[in-house]
């Protein structure tokens, strides 16, 4: 029986994982007497010890318990029964969040408009860039609120904005896997001034914005059902960007399958999977930068189904 690779329709086309998910591809082949099956990645052969493939008499297994981007590539499948070869190529892509853009400026500031300009990110996370979220800020609050969202262009005109007001903007970048894990921000700031005169402040290398961590949304106390998942969810802010830590009962959170951890523009989330009454206690979010420390903690009581 000559070789036969019947490679699945989903294989046909690029497959698409993103940074830490599993691959588990099983490839059917035929061909008798016993078939010889041999793999390459880009041309080379495969590193086992990154990549675990299984053959037995029918069927091919591609694994990879935890994708990394160096992953990616064109891996080829050759099957072979005395002198008949068979081949197949499979072309995978593991994808990340991008990288924030390269730089935002002020190209101009008329009436009660801004025009920014950026740059697309030096790093797309392995996937094609599909739009930009912009983001103003009144230098007086520093607070950011989101005024264009999924935008495509690299430069857009920001309109609407207060008379006597001074603003500062920053954009993150955004594929298929989501935004980017920090923005870019504008070296300047933007005034609009009350005459309609256009003004820019020059760059000042030493302002500050530096800050130590601060939760604007605490944590609450919860109530869970056993078996259905929980989350936990709290605001920070400062800067530079706090690294964030759970804990339960005072006990760090580490590498626990049952729990997963999440922080997105400053929003911190912590899922507990499945719980049991056990997961029940004292959870507590610590955000950690160079300027100091700051934490917040809840309840969370599990009930059991019923």
């Amino acid at each position: 029986e000559p070789p036969k690779i019947r490679l699945p329709r989903h294989l046909k086309q690029t497959y698409t994982r993103r940074v830490g998910e599993t691959v588990n591809l099983v490839i059917p082949f035929q061909g008798r007497p016993r078939a010889k099956v041999s793999w390459q990645k880009n041309g080379s052969p495969i590193d086992k010890n990154q990549i675990n493939i299984r053959n037995t008499e029918n069927d091919t297994i591609i694994f990879i318990r935890k994708a990394e981007r160096g992953h990616s590539g064109e891996y080829d499948m050759k099957v072979e029964v005395e002198n008949l070869v068979d081949k197949a190529t499979i072309d995978i892509q593991i994808v990340d969040r991008p990288g924030p853009p390269e730089i935002v400026t002020i190209e101009d500031v008329w009436g009660e408009n801004v025009n920014l300009s950026w740059k697309p990110p030096k790093d797309d996370g392995n996937a094609a860039i599909t739009g930009y979220t912009i983001q103003k800020a009144d230098k007086k609050s520093m607070e950011w609120f989101t005024v264009i969202e999924h935008y495509h262009r690299t430069s857009a005109t920001i309109n609407e904005l207060v008379i006597g007001n001074e603003y500062y903007f920053r954009v993150f970048a955004e594929n298929m896997c989501g935004l980017s894990e920090d923005a870019t921000m504008t070296k300047e700031s933007a005034l609009i001034a009350k005459d309609g005169k256009v003004y820019k402040y020059p760059v000042y290398d030493d302002f500050d914005f530096s800050e130590r961590p601060l939760f604007t949304q605490p944590l609450v106390n919860t109530f869970a059902i056993a078996g259905y998942n929980a989350t936990l969810n709290c605001s920070v802010r400062g800067n530079p960007k706090p690294k964030i830590t759970w804990m339960k009962n005072k006990v760090l959170i580490m590498n626990d399958p049952r729990y997963r951890m999440f922080s997105n523009q400053g929003v911190c989330t912590l899922e507990i999977r499945k719980p049991s009454p056990y997961d029940g206690g004292t959870y507590t979010c610590r955000a950690v930068n160079e300027l100091g420390e700051a934490e917040v903690d809840c309840k969370l009581e599990v009930k059991g189904k019923g």
